[in-house]
C-alpha cells in the first residue's frame, strides 16, 4: 500500500521526505492519530537557563517539557523501549528529550541510541536540544540514523536583546556567559547546527516558545529565518506560565499565553512556514499517543528486571510489522474519506464565513471521546467548503470530575469562547443544555466517524446547507 499522503500539506513532497515523516507522530499531521512515541529521561544536565523552565518540578499528570518521575540509564531505556514496544504496537518514535538537553548529555544519548538501534531497528530515533553543541554532533546523529531532531529557537535577534531576556545564561567552552553575549553565542551555534543537519538531509522541527510581550511580536521573524535555512516544521508553543510551577517568568507575572495569542501567532508565521499545530508539549518521559500519556504504565519497576533475550521476545518485532499493517490499511481508507475537505484557508469557505469547531476524540482520527470525560479538545476553523486543523486545547479538569459545588462546565467554556459547534461521541442532556446557553452547539449525531469529514458536514449543517458537498 502506498505510504504517499492525502494531507495537501504533505502531498507535495518529495517521496524520501513522505516517508521519513508518514509514521511519525510529530511530523505528520496525519500520524499522530495512529502512531506513538516514547521519551526517555536520560539526559539530566542542561547546559543553558531559560526563564520559563523549571525541570525540578514533578507532576504524574502534568504534560510540561522538562518534567519526568525518574530517570534512566541507557540501558534502563533501551530495557524500557522494548518492554513498551511490546505492549504498544503503534509505537513509531523513540525521542531524547530530557529531562536537560540531549546534547548536553552526548555519552548517555548516544549510548541509548547505539543500544536501541540494535535491538529495536524499526524505531525512527530522535532528539530535542536547545542547539548549543549542535555543531559538533551531527555527524554523529548521522552515525545513528538520527535523520529527526527539535531544536528549540525563541529568537533570531543578533543583537541579543530578546534572547537576554529569554537566557538569563548558557554554559559554553567551560564556562558560564551572561546576557546579551550569551544569547548570541546561542543564536550562531543554533544556525550553525541547523544548517549542518540540513546539509546531511536530517529534518527539523523547530520549537519557539510563546512568551507574550517578549518575542511574540518577533517570531514571524524567527519563521522566516528558519524557512531560510531550510527548516522542515515549525512549532508555536505557547508558555506555560503557572505560578506553582516556579519558573522566573511564572514568579514574574509573565502570563501564560491564551489560545487566541497562539492562533495569532501562528497565522503569522504560517505565511512562511509549515507549521506544526497539534503539538502537545509532552514530558521527557511520554509514552503513547500524542495527546495521552501512559508514562507512568512503565516505571523501571515493571521493566528493569528482564534480561534483553526476554525483552527481546516481549518487542516481537514481525507482530509490530503486523499490527503497523493493519494501522496503515485503517488509515489509508480514512484519509481517503476525509482528503476532500481539507483545505487552505482562503479556500474554507463560499462566502467568507467560518466558525471554530471543536471534537472530543480518543485517536485514530475519529470521533469517539464522551463529553463527560475529555482532557482536550482538537480545534478546527471550518467553512461551507473546507476544513482545517489548529490546534489543541486542553481543559483542567473533566466535565464528569468536576469540583464539588462548582460549575464543572465553567472552565470548559472559558476555554471554547470562541467556539461555535462541538462534536463528540455522546453528551448529557445537563451540559448540552448549559453548552446551547452559552452559544455552542454540541452535536453526537457524528459519534464513531471520521473526524475532518463529519467536521465539515456538520458545519454545513449548521450554516443550513445541504450535509453532502456536490461532487467536483
Amino acid at each position: 500500500m502506498s505510504c504517499s499522503s492525502s494531507n495537501p500539506a504533505e502531498a507535495f513532497l518529495p517521496a524520501d521526505i513522505q516517508d521519513k515523516i508518514h509514521n511519525h507522530p510529530c511530523y505528520s499531521e496525519g500520524a499522530h492519530h495512529h502512531y506513538a512515541r516514547i521519551h526517555v529521561a536520560v539526559a539530566p544536565a542542561c547546559n543553558i537557563q531559560c526563564n520559563y523552565c523549571n525541570r525540578k518540578y514533578d507532576c504524574s499528570n502534568e504534560s510540561r517539557p522538562g518534567v519526568t518521575s525518574e530517570r534512566l540509564s541507557p540501558e534502563e531505556a533501551a530495557k524500557k523501549v522494548m518492554f513498551v514496544g511490546g505492549e504498544v504496537q503503534r509505537l513509531s518514535v523513540l525521542g531524547i528529550a530530557g529531562p536537560g538537553d540531549a546534547l548536553a548529555n552526548p555519552k548517555k544519548t548516544f549510548d541509548t541510541f547505539r543500544m536501541v538501534r540494535e535491538k529495536a531497528p524499526d524505531l525512527k530515533l530522535c532528539l530535542s536540544t536547545n542547539g548549543l553543541e549542535l555543531p559538533q554532533y551531527v555527524d554523529e546523529m548521522v552515525k545513528y540514523d538520527i535523520d529527526h531532531i527539535t531544536v528549540t529557537i525563541n529568537s533570531v535577534d543578533e543583537t541579543g536583546e530578546i534572547g537576554s531576556q529569554i537566557y538569563p545564561w548558557i554554559f559554553y567552552n567551560n564556562k558560564r556567559i551572561y546576557g546579551k553575549e550569551a544569547a548570541k553565542i546561542l543564536l550562531e551555534r543554533q544556525l550553525e547546527g541547523m544548517k549542518k543537519c540540513v546539509e546531511k538531509g536530517i529534518l527539523i522541527k523547530a520549537n519557539s516558545v510563546l512568551i507574550p510581550g517578549i518575542n511574540d511580536e518577533h517570531l514571524p521573524l524567527v519563521a522566516k529565518k528558519l524557512k531560510e535555512i531550510g527548516v522542515f516544521l515549525h512549532n508555536v508553543m505557547p508558555i506555560i506560565s503557572e505560578p506553582e510551577f516556579g519558573t522566573k517568568f511564572a514568579l514574574d507575572g509573565i502570563p501564560s499565553a491564551t489560545d487566541q495569542q497562539q492562533m495569532a501567532v501562528q497565522e503569522a508565521c504560517g505565511m512562511d512556514m509549515k507549521l506544526m499545530q497539534h503539538c502537545r508539549q509532552c514530558r521527557a518521559d511520554a509514552v503513547g499517543l500524542i495527546g495521552e500519556d501512559r508514562g507512568q504504565e512503565f516505571t523501571k519497576s515493571v521493566f528493569s528486571d528482564l534480561s534483553f533475550d526476554e525483552l527481546e521476545i516481549k518487542y516481537d518485532l514481525e507482530g509490530r510489522k503486523a499490527a503497523q499493517a493493519k494501522i496503515e490499511e485503517f488509515r489509508f481508507f480514512l484519509d481517503r474519506a476525509n482528503e476532500r475537505v481539507r483545505k487552505e484557508k482562503e479556500d474554507l469557505s463560499s462566502d467568507g464565513n467560518t466558525i471554530l469547531v471543536a471534537v472530543t476524540t480518543a485517536g485514530e482520527g475519529m470521533i469517539n471521546q464522551h463529553f463527560g470525560s475529555v482532557k482536550e479538545f482538537l480545534i478546527y476553523e471550518a467553512g461551507d467548503k473546507g476544513i482545517r486543523f489548529i490546534h489543541h486545547r486542553k481543559v483542567d479538569v473533566e466535565y464528569c470530575a468536576g469540583p464539588d459545588g462548582t460549575n464543572p462546565l465553567a472552565p470548559i467554556l472559558d476555554r471554547l469562547k470562541d467556539v461555535k459547534l462541538i462534536l463528540t461521541a455522546k453528551i448529557g442532556g445537563c451540559p448540552q443544555n448549559d453548552l446551547a446557553a452559552a452559544g455552542i452547539v454540541a452535536d453526537q449525531s457524528y459519534a464513531f466517524e471520521p473526524i475532518e469529514v463529519s467536521v465539515l458536514k456538520a458545519t454545513r449543517k449548521y450554516f443550513g446547507y445541504p450535509e453532502e458537498m456536490e461532487a467536483n
